[in-house]
């Protein structure tokens, strides 16, 4: 008998074991395959392959049943997830419902979840920027959160390696704020959006209008043919999946790239229940996974494990790996796991029109869309608030349908479509400051299907929040009314957080075991084999989109990690 049990251990037993699929899980297993690593990738989800699982991506729009709406019933079933603007009947498969897995809200939170192969870069928005040292010298600066144990400068290789692989389209703008990267050719910005641009370069020294960088092959390069992936058709129905390859995802990209290597095993269904510590060994020795169909329990055993399973989950993860040594969670002994949790404040909008350019309307579609960098307190504090907020810029023009009598004068009235004024949009992307009250926990009697804890949510907006988004509705009405933008509105949500989906933190980084839970590698401070480069990483927020940030800390972990294990020391 104890030699099959070393016989089923041998055969459970790999080089690496990645949690999660996504994009921080699909670059870990990339980097460590090609290294020469046999991998297990788990993935709590569903196997969704490129091209083959995206079923409704070339379907038209008469073809849906209800024309890309959904129907009240599930809008009722799913109050949370139906918030988000990606679910709708060409995509509600690759989203988590409500019911399936839910979780408890101590203050509102709208958590919105892609359970399956790729996970949500699936789903992304695709938008990336790189951070600057504005933006990893801010808790230092400012006083709130602990010193980031990194510089852009550590990054920076790192950001050009995976946008190159990934393909980012983009501009060269030249701005310390936001820096440059290996771009693709950009998109173009509208009449309107380019008249702003000029207007706000005269007027506003400070403040830039570019056109924002995405995740989009905009032109195809070898390394994108060689991944087997195609030129984006500008289509802009994303999130059914793109058979072209054209925006990046973990489906067609770095799985299929890891897969090719021969050292990769993906394992979907899988839920992980826990890491394994061994207190003797003084180490993380494994996993502990139910099976999501059926409820059994396996034991998959590795050198090192990357915890990828996004932010949230990561947290719930490692604060039930519980064991003699680590009573309160994995590698807790600061008792901060989970807290500091932080998210990005997506509230705020703006809109306007503009008479001007009547001659001029858009040709075709684009999948990105103007973008306005950081501005306030960069250089220097010059508000009653810490940090700032970038926002987005789109304009169009709305097209008018006279729908007035009846018979041939309403098909003439119709058919007579004229197009009005151009209209704007803007929107903000507010930085939020991590608080220890911002927090996630397992819930002491509630548990799922699979006889785990609940996740109980504890994050909301602050006073600082409140006046950012009073700043930003100054700032921006000003500007617009000093471009000759006309009915000018604005607009507070009041949405929860969440529905910016770029939850962050709670397994933060930072250069003091007594106050951050990883070093500067995103290895753990008290279980050197255990790395954590999603979202449950980040010390701060910035303003950027952080999907960018972690595929490049994800190549720099896998790098240190492997060095590490060469020299005998994971």
């Amino acid at each position: 008998m104890a030699n099959l049990n070393l016989n089923a251990a041998k055969q459970q037993t790999y080089d690496a074991i990645v949690i999660g699929s996504g994009i921080s899980g699909g670059w870990a297993a990339k980097e460590l395959t090609e290294k020469g690593l046999r991998t297990l990738v788990l993935e709590r989800g569903r196997n969704v392959e490129h091209i083959k699982d995206y079923p409704t991506t070339q379907l038209r729009p008469w073809e849906f049943e209800l024309h890309g709406k959904l129907s009240l019933e599930v809008i009722k079933e799913n109050p949370i997830v139906s918030k988000c603007y990606a679910f709708k009947d060409d995509a509600d498969h690759f989203f988590v419902k409500d019911k399936e897995h839910p979780y408890v809200q101590e203050k509102p939170f709208d958590w919105i979840r892609g359970y399956q192969v790729g996970g949500k870069s699936l789903l992304w928005a695709r938008q990336v920027q790189r951070w600057s040292d504005f933006d990893f010298e801010g808790p230092a600066r400012d006083g709130f959160a602990v010193d980031w144990p990194i510089r852009y400068k550590d990054l920076a290789p790192w950001y050009s390696y995976v946008e190159k692989f990934a393909g980012v389209s983009g501009n060269r703008d030249g701005l310390k704020e936001l820096p440059d990267g290996e771009f693709l050719r950009p998109y173009p910005l509208t009449k309107v959006e380019n008249y702003f641009k000029e207007h706000v370069a005269e007027n506003y020294k400070d403040r830039h209008v570019i056109i924002a960088r995405c995740a989009h092959i905009s032109e195809q390069k070898d390394i994108h043919r060689e991944q087997g992936r195609g030129q984006c058709q500008n289509r802009v129905i994303c999130q059914r999946g793109c058979p072209y390859g054209g925006y990046f995802s973990s489906n067609s990209s770095t799985i299929p790239w890891a897969a090719k290597t021969g050292n990769l095993t993906l394992q979907p269904d899988a839920v992980v229940e826990s890491l394994i510590y061994d207190d003797q060994k003084e180490k993380v020795t494994g996993v502990r996974v139910i099976d999501a169909k059926t409820k059994e329990t396996s034991e998959y055993f590795s050198k090192v494990i990357f915890v990828n399973a996004s932010a949230i989950n990561t947290n719930s993860i490692l604060l039930n790996s519980k064991s003699s040594r680590f009573p309160n969670g994995l590698g807790n002994d600061s008792g901060l796991l989970g807290k500091y949790v932080a998210f990005h404040n997506y509230r705020a909008k703006i809109q306007a029109e503009y008479n001007g350019f009547l001659n001029f309307t858009t040709d075709g579609k684009r999948p990105t869309s103007g973008y306005i960098p950081r501005f306030r307190n960069v250089h220097k504090q010059e508000t009653d608030f810490l940090r700032g907020y970038a926002s987005s810029l789109g304009s169009y023009r709305r097209v008018i349908s006279n729908t007035e009598g009846m018979g041939s004068t309403l098909k003439e009235n119709l058919f007579n479509r004229k197009l009005g004024p151009w209209q704007v949009g803007n929107h903000m992307m507010g930085e939020t400051i991590p608080k220890e009250s911002g927090c996630v926990s397992l819930h002491k009697s509630e548990t799922d299907a699979w006889g785990m804890p609940l996740i109980n949510f504890s994050v909301d907006y602050d006073e600082n929040d409140e006046k950012m988004i009073q700043d930003y509705f100054e700032q921006m009405t000003e500007m617009f009314e000093s471009a000759g933008f006309t009915n000018i509105k604005t607009m507070d949500s009041h949405q929860a957080p969440g529905l910016d989906i770029h939850e962050m933190g709670g397994v933060r980084m930072g250069k003091d075991p007594k106050t951050s839970l990883l070093n500067q590698w995103n290895q753990m401070h008290h279980s050197k084999n255990v790395f954590v480069t999603d979202g449950a990483c980040m010390t701060s927020t910035g303003t950027q989109n952080p999907s960018l940030t972690y595929m490049a800390l994800t190549a720099r972990a896998v790098d240190h990690a492997v060095k590490e294990m060469n020299k005998g020391n994971l």
